[in-house]
């Protein structure tokens, strides 16, 4: 993604994804702020309720840049505060697997 593009509006937060159910059961409705957290940090983000995602599951795209340097939340969405800051091996240093146990919640 060209960094420039997310300087336009609306382009922060990052989108995150949610099965209409577990939208539900949070109160969540589309285009509302979440908090998107776990035991290793937490990200701001805004909700998409869809079917075309499983129950149980979110999506939360990466790209975002790092936009909360030393706070409780990134505000921006970043999801590398939801996952292990350890590389896939020294040539990728990426997420092994993208993947985090988190939960959601309203703002």
């Amino acid at each position: 993604m060209e960094s420039a593009l997310a300087d336009e509006e609306g382009a922060r937060p990052e989108t995150i994804v949610i099965h209409p159910v577990d939208a539900g059961q949070r109160k969540i409705k589309t285009g509302d702020l979440v908090r998107v957290f776990n035991d290793r940090g937490a990200c701001r983000a805004r909700a998409l309720v869809s079917i075309d995602i499983s129950q149980g599951v979110v999506a939360l795209p990466t790209g975002a840049w790092f936009g909360d340097p030393g706070g409780n939340i990134d505000m921006d969405g970043n999801p590398n505060v939801l996952t292990r800051d350890v590389g896939t091996s020294s040539l990728g240093q990426g997420c092994s697997a993208h993947t985090a146990l988190v939960d959601i919640a309203p703002l």
